[in-house]
């Protein structure tokens, strides 16, 4: 681990000569707001600086201990790239003219040293938080390295929000390498560090790999369990059987991360906010109670469960409790018992341990994807069996909406659309519509409206109700397409359905993004029946792009559909349709009253499309919402001591 003494503090930051008395305030402030270029692989991104005071070193836990880094051996299968030489004593002749400057321009500008130059930029434009901390995501999967779903999306993009708002953020997911993903960490260098964790009936070796990308440290936890051929989590014959212990690894190493990576110059210290993920992270807030804080370690730390989808909770035999490293008197809190009617036989105890109990028990806050979501966690039919203790922690359970981003989806910039439009001109979706039905072969119909679905083809997103209402829709004037693969049932009905209504429905089994973006685009109309849904990201997509939603009134359903009104106070409201209960008449009428709209008020149509591309569903309101969240984590002591 790196000390104060070794972290080069003056290359770091823009050093200035003594000062008047009189000057000495508005030279501080400048100085916490200089940045220095440090970006260990020699780019030229500009790193933050770590928050100031740095911490002192910590105390080691006797029970992890990196181990010394062995000469490379000549056949090392791990680049070591040498790090950029830091500045010379020359940055610390620059004195900033800090006279003729007002208080406010101060606050608005920010002294970037470089080997070079020196130069001041106005970030006006930008939001800023008004602490900044330093925050360590722990997740499964992040885009664009690795993703499955919409916890890759979260995790790719709500870090880079925190850290253009000035926060220091880091990343900390497996390296996957399976083939089709190994490009995706070519930029990673190797650390040269190595930890062992004692876990599992032995110590098993990790180490860390690291990019700086987009402001954020992305750090990648190595090791041979991440390295298989199939999906993150599985394969065609089904989940790993050793996921548990892959996961076990992640956790233990996000732990260690803040304390012995210096990026940038600089360890993160032990005052951070751990924000972990689903299952895979939960077991992060476990460790800090059981095996840091005893040692006098991350006592100021705190940390933030996040629900994405409560369905996956890592529950496996309660035989294995022994092999996660930790205490005995720590099983109570990831202790999880069956109910009878759910064991396998008779002398079946139904005793197991659970990772997300464990971090519901011990975290800090607890956020639901929406605030739907959060009231639905607590419920007996939406809580997973964990809706009692849920409702116990009700006080620090809060939900916050996911956000989009923009760079991505946007129908003004989209590369993947044949035409760019926006909420001032709307022409060029037209035109997407005629290109999306010319290239699903459809007839090029402008006043037939066009309905889409995508999403994974399973239960949960009702594909069965759909597939019960096909017979029925096809008998209007109406086309329909859908995009998503799943269940093989789901899969071949799509193929056989397409073969039997050819001018009206398209199914496309498989996946393709730039296909989701030119379905999203192109569709009138978007349908999303789904039974529950924590926030739900197609329906935002689809009103950042004009297209109305159907959807079933749940979870972030709900909370992001707005039901269009036409007779409200200060005229048309809504974005678009959210139908409940989830019934077949009852999807049949929202999917009949979204047509009749789009056929027979063009004009109220219109505004349903430019409601929902007006309506702000961005990456920095979210991180907004988390900041307040991490104050008020920050405001007691750690919840389990």
């Amino acid at each position: 681990m790196a000390t104060a003494a070794g972290m080069g503090i003056g290359a770091a930051c823009l050093v200035a000569p003594q000062v008047r008395p009189g000057r000495r305030l508005r030279l501080q402030r400048v100085r916490r707001r200089c940045v220095a270029e440090l970006s260990r692989d020699g780019g030229s991104a500009q790193r933050p600086l770590a928050p100031a005071p740095l911490v002192k070193q910590p105390v080691m836990p006797t029970f992890l201990v990196p181990t010394s880094t062995p000469p490379a051996p000549a056949q090392s299968p791990w680049p070591a790239p040498t790090p950029p030489p830091l500045p010379d004593s020359g940055v610390e002749e620059i004195e900033p003219d800090l006279e003729g400057l007002t208080e406010d321009s101060i606050d608005k500008t920010i002294f970037v040293a470089s080997e070079q130059e020196s130069e001041i930029m106005d970030v006006k434009e930008q939001a800023q938080a008004k602490v900044t901390r330093s925050v360590v995501f722990v997740t499964g999967e992040a885009s664009p390295y690795a993703k499955s779903g919409g916890l890759g999306d979260v995790c790719g993009s709500l870090p880079i929000a925190l850290a253009l708002r000035g926060h220091r953020v880091m990343v900390v997911m497996p390296r996957y390498m399976n083939g089709a993903l190994n490009k995706n960490f070519a930029n990673a260098f190797y650390t040269e560090k190595h930890i062992k964790i004692p876990c599992f009936g032995g110590e098993h070796e990790v180490t860390f790999f690291h990019e700086y990308r987009d402001s954020v440290d992305w750090v990648f936890v190595d090791h041979p369990s991440y390295h298989r051929p199939g999906n993150l989590y599985g394969d065609n014959f089904g989940a790993f059987g050793d996921n548990q212990f892959r996961y076990t690894l992640l956790c233990y190493a996000a732990c260690e991360a803040p304390l012995i990576l210096e990026l940038g110059g600089y360890i993160y210290g032990q005052k951070c906010m751990f924000v972990v993920n689903d299952w895979h992270a939960s077991l992060v807030p476990v460790l800090l109670a059981a095996k840091y804080r005893p040692y006098g370690v991350y006592r100021d730390a705190r940390s933030v469960l996040v629900i994405h989808n409560l369905a996956h909770q890592g529950v496996e035999p309660a035989s294995t409790y022994p092999d996660l490293g930790l205490p005995p008197e720590w099983y109570g809190a990831l202790e999880w018992v069956f109910p009878e009617w759910a064991r396998r036989h008779a002398l079946d105890k139904g005793e197991a341990v659970n990772f997300l109990k464990g971090a519901v028990v011990t975290a800090d806050r607890i956020v639901t994807v929406s605030q739907g979501y959060s009231w639905e966690v607590t419920t007996a039919e939406g809580g997973q069996g964990l809706n009692e203790l849920l409702s116990s922690r009700k006080s620090v359970l809060n939900g916050i909406v996911n956000g989009i981003d923009i760079n991505d989806w946007n129908p003004s910039t989209d590369k993947f659309l044949p035409y760019h439009y926006s909420v001032d001109d709307l022409s060029g979706k037209a035109k997407c519509k005629a290109e999306l039905q010319k290239e699903l072969g459809l007839p090029i119909r402008p006043d037939v409206p066009l309905i889409g679905f995508i999403g994974r083809l399973d239960y949960q997103k009702g594909i069965d109700l759909i597939k019960l209402a096909i017979p029925d829709l096809m008998r209007d004037n109406i086309q329909f397409v859908m995009l998503g693969s799943g269940d093989p049932g789901f899969e071949g009905w799509m193929r056989s359905t397409e073969s039997g209504y050819r001018d009206k429905f398209r199914g496309w089994v498989g996946f393709s993004v730039p296909v989701s973006h030119r379905i999203t685009a192109g569709c009138d109309i978007l349908l999303m029946p789904s039974r529950f849904e924590p926030c739900g990201l197609n329906q935002l997509y689809a009103m950042q792009y004009g297209t109305v939603p159907v959807v079933h009134g749940t979870g972030g359903l709900r909370d992001t559909v707005e039901n269009f009104n036409p007779f409200a106070e200060k005229g048309e409201q809504g974005t678009g349709w959210a139908f409940s209960p989830l019934t077949i008449e009852k999807m049949l009428w929202a999917l009949r009253m979204a047509i009749s709209t789009y056929r027979e008020h063009k004009s109220s149509w219109e505004g349903l499309m430019k409601r929902g591309m007006s309506s702000d569903f961005t990456w920095d309101h979210a991180a907004s919402q988390y900041e307040q969240i991490f104050e008020w984590a920050f405001m007691d002591q750690p919840y389990v001591m």
